[in-house]
């Protein structure tokens, strides 16, 4: 019975994880932006599920419908005012990355400093759909699945438009070689704004889901950047379908874990973390270099 509760938690967490990386996938995997501030936008979203919720009684999942395309509007300006600039001036890859990583680090302070103003430093939680439901003998929330199940929705809908749509095939392109797709007439860096905002809708809706579920607080952001990073390693920089499987893989681990030691959850993350990376250092589904 403790294995199999541990089996649908693990997929559950799963699959929340996924969609929680998916963002910051297309942003570092498309944009070339490693975003530092990424958790931060999570946690604004949250907030904005918990205000909804509480003030207006406006359920979460109703609430994406305005989430992701203010969140969309909002990154894609956060690109054009901020990042564009050092896409221009940067001289190779890495100039643009040690950029980007100063220029979100100092967001991720700006973020995080207007969400201590209006909130403080207390934790809040709602409850929304906190039933509990059998599944074969295991019990698990209903706001829980529901969270998996529009984890699942959504990525199943960004891996048809990436695999099945000339767009999708165009930002692609892009994650594996910039160069090469401008060459054939992709405009790349419309690609990767698209990208970029797309992630930032993604990581809003993630933020409105787990807030479903989780206590939260204007200064746990970088716990989400966390995950996340390591979840976009350990699948492949820019591989929607390995975000998945890596998210997978770290809801399992944590959640069998936890049968044995709650405190071991972090632990397991980094060693997991770095088998991949040296037996695959490219990620389990990213590609070798030459």
């Amino acid at each position: 019975m403790f294995l199999l509760d541990a089996l649908l938690t693990g997929l559950v967490l799963g699959g929340i994880y996924a969609l929680i990386a998916l963002g910051l996938t297309l942003q570092y995997g498309v944009a070339r932006i490693m975003n530092l501030s990424y958790g931060e936008f999570l946690i604004a979203a949250a907030f904005g599920a918990y205000v909804l919720f509480s003030g207006f009684s406006v359920s979460p999942v109703l609430g994406l419908l305005a989430a992701l395309p203010i969140a969309f509007v909002i990154n894609w300006l956060l690109f054009q005012l901020m990042l564009v600039p050092l896409l221009r001036r940067a001289k190779d890859q890495a100039a643009l990355e040690v950029d980007s990583i100063l220029v979100t680090f100092g967001l991720l302070f700006v973020v995080q400093g207007v969400l201590l103003i209006a909130f403080g430093g207390q934790y809040y939680s709602y409850a929304y759909l906190s039933i509990p439901i059998t599944i074969a003998g295991s019990t698990v929330a209903l706001n829980k699945l529901v969270a998996c199940a529009f984890a699942v929705a959504i990525a199943s809908v960004l891996s048809l438009v990436l695999t099945q749509t000339r767009s999708g095939t165009a930002i692609r392109a892009v994650a594996v070689d910039p160069i090469a797709a401008q060459l054939v007439g992709i405009n790349v860096a419309l690609a990767a704004a698209f990208a970029f905002a797309l992630g930032g809708a993604l990581v809003a809706a993630a933020g409105m889901l787990v807030s479903m579920f989780i206590t939260f607080n204007a200064v746990m952001g970088v716990v989400f950047t966390l995950k996340a990073l390591i979840i976009v390693i350990m699948g492949g920089v820019g591989n929607v379908f390995g975000a998945l499987v890596a998210g997978l893989i770290l809801g399992l681990a944590e959640a069998f874990v936890t049968l044995f030691d709650p405190g071991l959850t972090l632990a397991v993350n980094f060693l997991l973390f770095l088998i991949v990376l040296l037996i695959r250092p490219t990620g389990l589904f990213g590609r070798r270099t030459r």
